[in-house]
């Protein structure tokens, strides 16, 4: 065919028009807009497959239509459930809670919905106790009963909680409150709007502080054998605001979740998780205030959210004590990335109740501000459970009350920095059992780009047990500045500093070394120092 220019012009066109149609947008959505970016993967130290994502056909229903009413007087449990029930039953798609206040009573989630809260959505919870039935459950690692939570799912699989809509779980309603926590115009306030006072401590209820009473430690109750006697103690069975139990492809995302009655977030042996862009709030007072306790779970992503609890922040845990080792289900697996807490116990933290061990965790690129501990390694004798593969990179943090570095096997249920040193030293004081399944373990913990400005209390503090000493921990390019005393290593093994820059406001001793084996600062190697505390040249 002779070619004109005619021709030429036409054939041009007709390929400016293909390219027109297949050409990619300038201006794409990012992969953190779409979903979860495969770079989360990139320089993992442990292999780990991608965490899977749950999907869902296209079909939505409104809880409108189903007969709720935002108005936040009408009790809407029945018809958030009723739309769950039936979009289930279809197979699966979007439960859509519209902007308005959506007051109600605990919502179960089923397989293969997306609950999905819209901006402006607001969900309340109500705190009428009696709404939540009492069951049998697990709450701080141990086999128990407790209320219904707010927002469960029990062997769901391919479920979701999205959307820019907020959860409330009314936990002041619930929560005991210690006068400590409070300055005297709110601790006037609290008590002259009703609850008792017992002590230091105000309860909501007669029935909150009669649970305190049946309970010797932590929060589970005992000696009670009817039914009768467990509805009296109802007001103390605080639920966590969100319970999934061995559920499978979950995700969380874009949503706002906030005052809880207990913990906030407790995903419990479920696999395939993922948080991603959450926020959680709990006020800085509330007991047992947790963000999130991802609790022998597998596989998991915490990514790109926002935490300020009134206890622990970002924890990882598996039960425990007996029920824990029984259980014997680790928490593995566990990717922690690019997240800021405003304030928590411990910004990231593992422990107490690791009793079913812990394995392969990756943390990078968090902030903590003012959280009471930075990264917080807790357990105690009777725990039993072996925490190992611990990689954090890239944590900076300001403003730290207590420790950057925290290593206490030694814990005794409270937070850093509310027990004296004498209770603690008492602990310490007690006879040094043998190593049995009782004994806990902390090993092979890899630190590096670590940065700290300020802090009230040391550097560092490594406290293991002198049956099992913290072993094989690694701590590289950290400059914490500001701090009220330097690092104290106590029953440590194979504890390595490098290139670690510590600077004391009073120029105390940098680093100070009781019965430790095999201590390398910078290449130097220290074989043993025995029980008399020596101070070491970092």
């Amino acid at each position: 065919m002779k070619k004109t220019l005619k021709n030429v012009a036409m054939m041009l066109l007709a390929v400016a028009a293909l390219q027109a149609c297949t050409q990619v947008p300038t201006q794409q959505p990012t992969c953190q807009q779409q979903g979860i970016c495969p770079s989360v993967y990139e320089n993992l130290p442990f292999e780990m497959e991608a965490v899977k994502q749950p999907s869902f056909p296209d079909y939505q229903v409104s809880i409108v239509d189903f007969g709720a009413k935002g108005d936040g007087v009408t009790l809407n449990t029945e018809a958030i459930n009723k739309a769950i029930t039936a979009v289930s039953e279809k197979g699966g798609g979007k439960v859509v809670i519209p902007a308005g206040i959506w007051y109600t009573g605990p919502i179960v989630l089923k397989s293969n919905v997306n609950l999905h809260a819209e901006a402006n959505a607001l969900v309340v919870f109500s705190d009428d106790f009696m709404l939540y039935p009492i069951l049998d459950t697990s709450f701080e690692g141990l086999n128990t009963r407790r209320c219904q939570s707010p927002l469960s799912a029990y062997d769901a699989e391919n479920i979701a909680i999205t959307g820019q809509g907020v959860f409330d779980g009314s936990g002041d309603s619930w929560r005991p409150v210690k006068k400590s926590k409070m300055t005297d115009g709110q601790w006037k306030k609290l008590v002259n709007g009703g609850g008792v006072v017992e002590g230091n401590v105000w309860y909501p209820t007669e029935g909150s502080l009669k649970g305190a009473k049946a309970t010797k430690q932590f929060n589970t109750p005992e000696g009670l054998t009817t039914e009768a006697e467990w509805d009296e103690v109802r007001p103390w069975l605080r639920p966590v605001l969100l319970s999934f139990v061995r559920c499978k492809r979950v995700l969380l995302q874009d949503a706002t979740f906030k005052n809880s009655p207990a913990w906030c977030l407790h995903p419990l042996m479920c696999e395939d998780i993922t948080l991603n862009r959450v926020k959680v709030f709990n006020p800085w007072y509330s007991q047992n205030g947790d963000a999130l306790d991802l609790e022998s779970c597998k596989n998991a992503l915490v990514i790109n959210s926002l935490f300020d609890a009134g206890d622990d922040a970002i924890c990882i845990k598996s039960g425990k004590d007996k029920d824990g080792r029984e259980r014997g289900i680790p928490c593995e697996n566990v990717v922690v990335k690019n997240n800021v807490v405003l304030h928590g116990h411990g910004g990231f933290v593992v422990g107490s109740e690791m009793s079913g061990g812990v394995k392969n965790i990756y943390v990078s690129d968090c902030s903590f501000l003012g959280t009471d501990v930075g990264l917080r390694f807790k357990s105690t004798r009777g725990r039993g459970g072996v925490v190992e593969n611990i990689y954090i990179d890239n944590i900076n943090m300001i403003d730290i009350p207590n420790e950057p570095l925290l290593f206490d096997l030694f814990y005794g249920g409270k937070g850093a920095g509310e027990e004296t040193d004498e209770e603690v030293a008492a602990r310490m004081r007690a006879a040094i059992p043998a190593v049995t399944e009782e004994t806990p373990a902390f090993r092979n913990i890899f630190i590096s780009n670590v940065n700290c400005k300020g802090t009230d209390g040391r550097a560092m503090f490594f406290n293991g047990l002198p049956e099992m000493p913290v072993k094989n921990v690694v701590v590289k390019n950290v400059v914490i500045t500001d701090a009220k005393k330097g690092i104290v290593v106590s029953q440590a093994e194979d504890v390595t500093f490098e290139n670690v820059r510590i600077e004391t406001v009073d120029g105390s001793d940098l680093l100070r070394v009781n019965n430790a084996k095999n201590l390398k600062v910078d290449g130097k190697e220290y074989a043993e120092i025995g029980f008399k505390a020596q101070s070491v040249e970092l």
